[in-house]
């Protein structure tokens, strides 16, 4: 067995120009890398930090995490990993709970450095000496027992304080092994990795492509997806790791370059959480030369049920397959009494996994490290069931599986099925009282719709033509957006808390599902829009709320094609000749340009809320819409200038948006929304 830190030191001499980690513009190399781990070693043992203290590391997608994750373990000490943005109260609970010596972070907090001895993660990083050499006692690196506890993972579990998964130097090698067995990485890979380095999965994915002496690529997240294209452009990136959430979001982002930019992948890989069947048949659709492979894995045990998705979906039945244990990877199935069952599909059980991967137990948590390992078996809450060939098929969490009456009905079959009706966006099935209490549970099924046109009735129907009668949901509640938690897998907790607090009562209403399901719309029919319908519209535009009610705005309406070709073309060569970023549009039949004074100072507020309630009004009769603000800027310039001129626009208005309309030729894509630009105080 080599350890981390060992493989990662050879590299250092066999391919020391190698970059190892990159982030952004900057890239370490694996000459660099090991020098950095040296030095910092040699900085935490005078620091007084021994073998087997606990140190707390920041989690932060950058290259002196690596360095310090190995400088940490080249002395034996034991690696906290702690979320980067964990809140005072996490950090001291972690602190204390490990018995912590140090925490690495260059996230300042007074509460924080009151309870902890802190010091700054990039500090340390960037004044070290590298590598202080082989004469210097305190940069001698000593091979460690194999089962000497290496990592503490911090997992919330499904209730309580947050649990500490121990792995040691075996578990860990295993973890990364199996990666590099399982998956198609190979040493000259560019694997980008956008996801928090505190999280099993991409910590695995991490520790492999190190373990390889490929190049890893950090990434902050998924909130916008052109860092994917700008990191795939500066370091030729060949694979990528995501979770099936972020599948959703880098399309909607992407729109019509999704399969350009993700086709030039080799592999894409995909874990904590499963690929719908619907989310594999579009990926493999979509990106026909990109492998695609789906994990299974948890913190406790790292990545333990490999598939290769293109080659499932090939063999009838497969499709929904989450995986096959590897070679040394032993799997049985539970029933509740802790008896093993047959495991087919008639008698799924609680999946029980064995093998060197999996943790010691939980950090100070006697109790819960006995009842989650019995006799060596790590027992899961996953109820699952296999095949002859041995594929792993999941019927949800344990405490999910809802009990009809009886018969047992799995949320992820149920979710699968609505997954694939072309106006669900997304749903999540959960069983709630049946207010009969004849059944015990009913399915209840939370839904976000994908667009306009969706009727529930027809929903329903299709339903009752795919599930048995038991597993139909009886309630049905639509919602804005499922709740997810930081790796974006569906909280059904929260779905729990909302069900709870309002029952079968939506929160959306016809007003609300207006605003959520608008789309900008570019391309039109030639249908023409009823002049009744076009009153309504401008009659919304000027009933917005005005700043001290000074109403200075225009609103020109164009509804001649010649005229608007001319103002397409006007527009698009005047942004060209000025720099300005025009994206157009196709064949509207109509035009509205919301234009305000200059002179008033609240004139972009007010045409911005007059132009937001056209563009709802148009889309609740069933009209599309986009905004272009080209013309904001080029009120002066000419041959702009002539035209706003002629189409009698006011010399001191300025147009803030131009508004195209018509009866869309599809529907719209729901582009990415970045939540975390809320705060509540």
């Amino acid at each position: 067995m080599k350890t981390l830190v060992e493989q990662v030191l050879s590299y250092g001499e066999t391919i020391p120009d190698k970059p190892a980690v990159c982030f952004k513009d900057t890239a370490v190399s694996y000459g660099e890398l090991r020098g950095r781990i040296r030095g910092i070693a040699v900085a935490l043992r005078g620091m007084g930090i021994k073998r087997g203290d606990r140190v707390m590391l920041s989690a932060v997608s950058k290259p002196e995490m690596a360095a310090l994750y190995l400088g940490i373990q080249y002395i034996g000490a034991v690696v906290v990993f702690v979320d980067k943005n964990a809140t005072p109260e996490n950090v001291i609970f972690l602190y204390e709970d490990t018995e912590a010596v140090l925490f690495l972070t260059d996230r300042r907090n007074q509460v924080v450095e009151e309870k902890c001895r802190t010091c700054s993660a990039k500090n340390l990083f960037q004044r070290v000496e590298c590598d202080p050499g082989h004469g210097n006692d305190d940069a001698k690196y000593v091979m460690p027992k194999e089962e000497e506890i290496a990592e503490i993972i911090y997992t919330s579990g499904t209730t309580g304080k947050p649990k500490g998964a121990m792995l040691t130097y075996r578990a860990v090698y295993h973890i990364w092994k199996n990666t590099v067995d399982g998956t198609p990485m190979e040493s000259n890979d560019i694997v980008l990795l956008p996801l928090p380095l505190n999280h099993s999965f991409a910590l695995r994915v991490f520790r492999a492509a190190l373990a390889l002496g490929a190049t890893v690529v950090l990434q902050n997240g998924f909130t916008f997806a052109k860092e994917i294209e700008n990191n795939m452009e500066r370091y030729g990136c060949t694979a990528i790791a995501i979770v099936p959430a972020s599948v959703e979001t880098i399309s909607r982002q992407m729109q019509e370059q999704f399969a350009k930019i993700m086709g030039r992948f080799r592999y894409i890989e995909v874990s904590a959480g499963s690929l719908s069947v619907e989310q594999r048949k579009r990926l493999c659709r979509e990106l026909p030369t990109v492998e695609i492979h789906n994990t299974w894995g948890s913190t406790e045990t790292g990545g333990a049920l490999f598939l290769n998705v293109r080659e499932a979906l090939t063999v009838p039945g497969r499709e929904a397959a989450i995986g096959k244990p590897l070679d040394g990877i032993q799997i049985r199935t539970l029933a509740e009494d802790g008896t093993e069952t047959a495991g087919d599909r008639a008698q799924p059980g609680r999946m029980a996994l064995k093998g060197n991967m999996q943790m010691s137990g939980y950090w100070h948590r006697p109790e819960e490290t006995a009842q989650s390992i019995r006799d060596g078996w790590l027992i899961t809450g996953d109820m699952v069931y296999t095949d002859a060939d041995g594929f792993v098929y999941m019927l949800g969490r344990a405490d999910d599986i809802i009990n009809v009456g009886g018969e047992k009905v799995s949320p992820v079959e149920v979710e699968n099925i609505a997954g694939e009706y072309a106006g669900i966006a997304e749903c999540a099935c959960i069983g709630v009282p049946d207010p009969e209490k004849v059944l015990g549970f009913i399915p209840a099924m939370y839904y976000v719709v994908s667009g306009e046109g969706f009727r529930l009735e027809d929903f329903k129907e299709y339903l009752h033509t795919r599930l048995e009668k038991y597993k139909v949901p009886q309630e049905f509640i639509q919602v804005a957006e499922l709740p997810r938690n930081s790796m974006k897998k569906v909280d059904r907790r929260s779905l729990r808390s909302l069900w709870d607090s309002h029952g079968r009562e939506s929160l959306i209403n016809p007003v609300v599902q207006t605003i959520l399901t608008r789309r900008s719309i570019r391309k039109f029919t030639d249908q023409q829009i009823p002049e009744e319908i076009l009153e309504v519209l401008i009659k919304a535009g000027y009933h917005a709320p005005s700043g001290h009610n000074m109403q200075t705005w225009k609103f020109t309406v164009v509804q001649t094609p010649e005229t608007i070709a001319h103002i397409r073309d006007v527009m698009e060569k005047t942004a060209r000749e000025n720099g300005v970023y025009f994206y157009g549009f196709e064949n509207p039949v109509c035009l509205i340009l919301v234009s305000n004074d200059k002179r008033n100072q609240d004139g972009c507020q007010d045409a911005s809320c007059a132009a937001e309630n056209i563009m709802l009004a148009a889309h609740s009769y069933g009209l599309g819409s986009v905004w272009i603000n080209a013309l904001m800027k080029l009120r002066d310039a000419e041959p702009a200038k002539t035209m706003l001129d002629e189409l009698h626009i006011p010399e001191t208005h300025i147009v803030w948006s131009t508004i195209a309309l018509g009866y869309p030729t599809a529907e719209g894509v729901l582009l990415a929304k970045n939540a975390d630009v809320v705060e509540w105080l």
